[in-house]
């Protein structure tokens, strides 16, 4: 689904000029606001500099896609799907048209990804963590945590 929607975010403008794509989207967490503070933030902050966001998202966005089918990093890369799904939902969650149940379990699976370890016995962690376990260096431990 992450890299799946990686196509319509299309740089280098992310539908800036047309008022579509990612830019509708972020936009919508200033004209229907779920949380003020957030709906402050993107306004303040992500709209100004929302080249540099598009790039980031897209970015994010790939490397989740990527890393989870891959079974690398598992644990780490479902976290980071949490805190991006949070993100989009916040943006969204008020707009029209919507599907709210989409993001609730966008979070829920997730969550089981981070319960399970999946990458464990279907991925690339499971095939790399005998390895990290008898390595003593800090990439290594750290890895062993991230799957």
């Amino acid at each position: 689904m992450w890299i799946q929607n990686v196509g319509w975010k299309l740089p280098p403008n992310f539908g800036r000029d047309q008022g579509t794509g990612l830019f509708q989207f972020t936009s919508y967490a200033v004209e229907h606001p779920v949380v003020p503070p957030f709906s402050w933030l993107v306004q303040n902050v992500v709209l100004p500099n929302f080249t540099l966001f598009g790039y980031a998202t897209l970015l994010v966005e790939f490397s989740l896609g990527a890393f989870l089918l891959a079974g690398l990093l598992t644990r780490f890369w479902a976290a980071i799907g949490i805190i991006q799904t949070l993100a989009i939902t916040m943006s969204v969650l008020n707009a029209p048209n919507e599907w709210h149940w989409s993001y609730y379990l966008m979070l829920a699976v997730h969550a089981v990804l981070i319960a399970t370890a999946a990458g464990r016995s279907a991925g690339l962690d499971g095939l790399l963590r005998p390895r990290w376990r008898t390595s003593s260096t800090r990439l290594a431990m750290l890895a062993l945590r991230a799957s």
